[in-house]
Parts: structure tokens; sequence; C-alpha cells
């Protein structure tokens, strides 16, 4: 069997030659963007450099984007940040029921602490949040919304921008959670009208361990992390340089390439959905299809487990999703399947299938050899299981 089939691209990506060269300047270079010699000096042009890029991407100045560590730590300081900061509104935090859990489970937790009152917004069943229920939801004391721009487990889009002007009507902030849509979609806060966004180097083919938040000129936030004031006090610590530097120099290649990248795996996105409705009876496609991330399939498939699906694929050369990346370990519907309505029954052989820039027709091919292959074999075995 010739190599492996990769299409789990929304576990991560893989690094870019240009960005893999990025980091390794960065490390040879060494220095601390906070030391004022030479060494520093360098490290810091090269610093804002990177967050120059960045912003570029998403249509944000540098001074509105500061850098963390991974999403996760970008959405918590987001929510805690700017509630806090803003508490004399009122504590109430609007979300929606299919956010990541470093949305949702922060969200609980500043309201087990009595830091928020909470509000959840529901999903249809392709996974789209109602502007009808969020104008429902909204009160005088609604301080923060928060509402992700495109869902990495369905891929559905979101109405950000309805969605934020509703809240802005209301004088509420929005926060939205990008990480599964810059770099795979445009992406453009002006157009969008957030106060806050959070984007990851690491779903746009940058490293692990460089992320930001997008926070508007003007809007109050708290720090989220105590200690040397870097980010101009927005967030301490010392910056991951050659991670940031990896993020600018994907951020770059993401500018220059996102019009062919949506062209090309949307077109194999779409070859391996028709192929594999072609070829495997009682498979259902989910989330929207009209406002879809363009290298995003999620499917259920009748008689088998997304478990077993997913590792007879991977003993046949496929790497696929099960559920979310952060919810792989839970062999139980995702609460994004349940907010949209799937039966445990429904979502029990939920797969995620991701293309990326790495992937070819020939993988299409092949992949819709084996997956259907794979499927009749697990059918068969649960049906001797069942006369047994």
């Amino acid at each position: 069997m010739s190599g492996r089939i990769h299409l789990d691209y929304y576990a991560g990506t893989p690094v870019l030659p240009d960005v893999r060269q990025a980091v390794a300047a960065a490390l040879e270079q060494g220095g601390n963007p906070s030391s004022v010699h030479e060494a520093g000096r360098q490290a810091k042009q090269l610093l804002e450099r990177s967050r120059k890029s960045v912003a570029a991407l998403i249509d944000a100045k540098p001074s509105e984007t500061s850098f963390t560590s991974c999403g996760t730590e970008s959405n918590n300081w987001a929510l805690r940040g700017l509630l806090a900061a803003n508490k004399r509104k009122g504590i109430h935090l609007i979300i929606s029921a299919i956010e990541h859990p470093s949305v949702s489970l922060a969200a609980r937790r500043l309201e087990s602490d009595g830091a928020a009152r909470v509000s959840i917004l529901p999903v249809d069943g392709d996974g789209l949040v109602s502007p009808t229920d969020l104008k429902a939801a909204m009160t005088p004391e609604t301080v923060l919304v928060s509402v992700m721009l495109a869902n990495g487990e369905v891929g559905t889009i979101e109405p950000i921008k309805e969605l934020a002007a509703l809240a802005h009507e209301h004088g509420a902030l929005f926060h939205t959670d990008a990480v599964a849509a810059v770099g795979h979609v445009p992406v453009d806060v002006k157009a969008l009208g957030v106060d806050a966004l959070t984007l990851a180097a690491n779903q746009f083919y940058g490293p692990a361990g460089a992320a930001a938040l997008f926070i508007k000129d003007g809007t109050r936030i708290l720090p989220l992390l105590d200690g040397g004031g870097q980010e101009t006090g927005a967030r301490s610590g010392t910056e991951a340089l050659p991670a940031i530097a990896g993020m600018g120099a994907a951020a770059d290649a993401a500018r220059e390439r996102l019009p062919r990248r949506m062209e090309e795996l949307s077109r194999l996105r779409d070859r391996l959905r028709d192929g594999l409705k072609a070829g495997i009876e009682g498979l259902r496609i989910n989330g929207s299809w009209a406002s879809r991330l363009p290298h995003h399939l999620h499917v259920c498939i009748d008689g088998v487990s997304s478990e077993s699906l997913v590792l007879g694929l991977d003993q046949a050369g496929i790497a696929a999703g099960l559920g979310s990346a952060c919810n792989s370990k839970a062999m139980r519907p995702s609460h994004v399947l349940r907010a949209m309505g799937l039966t445990e029954e429904q979502a029990k052989g939920a797969l995620v299938l991701t293309v990326g820039e790495p992937t070819t027709d020939q993988d299409i091919d092949r992949a819709l050899d084996i997956i259907p292959a794979v499927v009749r074999q697990l059918r068969s075995v649960t049906m001797l299981t069942a006369r047994a």
C-alpha cells in the first residue's frame, strides 16, 4: 500500500516550508524582545513584523493584535477579561450551544464563581444560530455575546455580522472564536463588526504554540495574566518568538493563497462528498452546505460506530476525525450534534473528514475505494455479531 491519506486537517494543519524556515531562523536569532541591546532590538523587530502580518490577515491594526499561546487561552481571556472590565453594566453573558469547550467551560466556571449569568442560544438542524433567538435573549445587563465564526466539527459558518450588530444595538460587546475559519475563508474584523476575535496558527499551516486575540481599539479588557507587562501590558510572559514568527509567515501565506486554497479544497471536498454519497447507503451529511467551510465534510453513517470506523480507517491507511479534536476521548455524541437535534443512534457513526493543501486527487480516489470498503466490513461484522 502506498502512503497514508490524511483527512483530519481540523485536528491541525502541517507546517508549510516557508513557515518552517521562519521558525528555524527565529530559533537561530535568539534574543528577547524585551531586551534593549542589539539582539533584543532584532527580536522586537521580528515580533512586530509578525504582528503586522497576523493583523493584516484579519484586516486589523497591529496595535489591536495581542499574541497568546493558543486559541484556548485567547477564548478564556476574551470572556474573563471583557466581563471583568465591563461589569458595571452587568454580568450577563450569552454563548451558543455549539461553542468550543474553551468558551463553554469558561462560561460555566464564570457562572459558578458568580462572575457571570449565562444564557445559551440554541441552533437549528444545520448548526446555525438564529438572530431572532439572540434578540430575544438580550437584556439591559448583557455585557458580552460570544458565538464562534465557524464550527470546526460540522463546518457551519455562523451569521456573525448580523449577530454582532444585534449585540451592539443593545450595548453589548461581541466576541467570536474564529480559530476554525481564519486561513480557510476571508475574515475581516471590520466587515464582521466584532469587538474581539480569536485565531490560532496551527489551524492555518502555522506552528502550535502561537495564537492571537484581536481586541478592537477602545474596548476595555483586563489581562488574564499578570507579570512583566509584555504585549503592552495586555498579556504578560516572554513571547514565544519562533512560534510567533511562524504564525506571521503562515498569515502571509494565507493572504496570498486564500482564493486558490478555497477553490481547490472545496473542489476536492465536493469530489469526496459525491463519491461517498454514491458509494455508501445510509450516509447523511450534517451542517449547512450553503454556509460552510470549504475544506470540511461531516457525515453520519448508519450501521457503524464512530470509534470502530475511525480505527478501521486508520488500519486501512486513512486518518479521519472522530467528532471534535477535544472530544475524541468521549465515545458519545458530541454536544454539537446533540444541540443540532441528533439522537444518540443518529450520531453513532459520525465522521469528520477535512482536506488540506497536501491533499491530491489521487488521495480522494483512494479514499473513495477504502472508506466504503471499511464501512461494508464493519457492517458485516455487526450483522454477524447480532446473529450470534
